[in-house]
């Protein structure tokens, strides 16, 4: 079990990663208390060093570590990779707050944004798993509306930035771009189709269904981390040209309605979100405007007059923040408080 100290030993599983990477500035700048920092990552990262808190530390690979004298593990690997090392840390007596999809939809494991269900997060909980970066930033603009007038219905539609994906797809947009402007082909490695100046809304697809894993966690963590297993819930998601930030076009409809004003002000004083909402100055948020910030973004609130007690929603975060490695940290900032 989890024991409360001063300060901890911590862990990032998966550190040389764009999350990895994240959450070794997000625990430096937000002071979590930590005594012995390590990084874990593949064997081709061993021996890469990172510069913390004016230290140096040294990557190993997950072979080497020794889980007993590690406190808590911020998990930033594959979901395979996680089920490998996961029970040997447990066993060892480690916390997890892991960003994987591996244990999301275990009954016994909570899926925790900590602005919509932070409460969940308990001493004797030995796992705890982050949602979907796509389904972190939507509960969060969904909770305070839900909490005000009850959802009957949700339909979302991603705009995924490439950096959802790793490192690799960041170069290969970089360089698919530097290939078309010089005239050349571009080679697609990370990708099945070119995703410079192009937009992909088919990746692994059920042939059965045509829907998507992405979509599939969007609507089943929406359900898990809300709290309403029959709750009406569509996604369709769509990878972008675009570096870092995801975008989310939102229709709700509530059983209570709610009016625009109403809509904002539950917005604007909900924890963990900014309104950028004035069409008569064209204000509204895009991703670039998120980048590196903490908040979930809400604009171009309208009201749908197609359906009854309907509302638009333009919702936009950082992925690597908020949509993963700021979340995982504030779990963790809500357990060392439990």
């Amino acid at each position: 079990m989890f024991q409360k100290k001063d300060k901890y030993n911590v862990a990032i599983a998966g550190a040389t990663g764009v999350v990895g990477e994240e959450m070794l500035e997000i625990l430096a700048s937000r002071k979590f208390p930590i005594d012995q920092l390590s990084l874990f990552a593949s064997e081709r990262s061993a021996g890469k060093s990172y510069t913390f808190m004016d230290k140096e530390v040294f990557v190993e690979t997950l072979d080497e570590a020794d889980f007993s004298k590690i406190d808590l593990i911020l998990g930033a690997t594959s979901s395979s990779l996680a089920k490998i090392y996961a029970p040997k840390a447990l066993k060892a007596g480690c916390a997890i707050v892991d960003n994987s999809s591996a244990f999301r939809m275990e009954a016994l494991v909570p899926l925790v944004v900590p602005e919509v269900n932070g409460y969940l997060v308990t001493l004797d909980q030995p796992i705890i798993a982050n949602p979907n970066c796509s389904t972190a930033q939507l509960v969060v603009a969904l909770k305070p509306l839900h909490d005000a007038a009850k959802l009957r219905r949700v339909n979302v539609t991603t705009f995924q930035s490439v950096s959802g994906t790793g490192k690799e797809a960041i170069d290969e947009l970089i360089e698919q771009t530097k290939a078309i402007l010089s005239f050349k082909e571009a080679e697609c490695h990370v990708y099945r189709e070119q995703i410079a100046f192009n937009c992909i809304v088919n990746w692994d697809c059920d042939p059965e269904t045509g829907d998507t894993e992405e979509e599939d966690k969007i609507v089943a963590e929406t359900r898990k981390i809300l709290g309403e297993p029959d709750l009406r819930i569509t996604a369709t998601t769509v990878r972008v040209p675009v570096f870092r930030s995801h975008g989310e076009a939102v229709t709700i409809e509530t059983e209570k309605k709610l009016t625009l004003n109403e809509a904002r002000a539950l917005l604007s004083e909900a924890p963990g979100i900014i309104v950028l909402d004035d069409p008569a100055r064209k204000i509204y948020p895009t991703p670039l405007d998120t980048v590196g910030q903490d908040n979930v973004y809400v604009g171009r609130i309208r009201e749908d007059k197609s359906t009854e007690n309907g509302l638009h929603l333009w919702v936009v975060a950082d992925n690597l923040r908020k949509g993963a490695a700021l979340n995982a940290i504030q779990i963790a900032e809500c357990l060392i408080k439990a």
